[in-house]
């Protein structure tokens, strides 16, 4: 996780975007105190949407802990992708 202020994220932008996309680093810009603004990759946003997505119903969240705890206990089993 990164942490800078707004007056050294604007003197190194571009740094600072790439250190964000390239390492899938946090950056947290602190604009005074108790105030800031935090920067993800679009790949980590949409990471953390679909997560919330998975999540959000109770059905979905019962299958995947079932599904979790299948590989766990090793009773899991591979399937082929059908290819069109």
């Amino acid at each position: 996780m990164l942490t800078t202020s707004i007056s050294d994220f604007r003197k190194d932008i571009k740094r600072y975007l790439d250190r964000v996309t390239k390492n899938f680093e946090t950056l947290i810009i602190n604009r005074g105190k108790d105030n800031g603004v935090v920067i993800i990759s679009l790949d980590e946003y949409n990471s953390l949407t679909a997560t919330q997505h998975e999540l959000s119903s109770r059905t979905n969240e019962t299958r995947l802990d079932s599904a979790i705890e299948k590989l766990k206990k090793g009773s899991s089993f591979q399937k082929d992708l059908i290819e069109e």
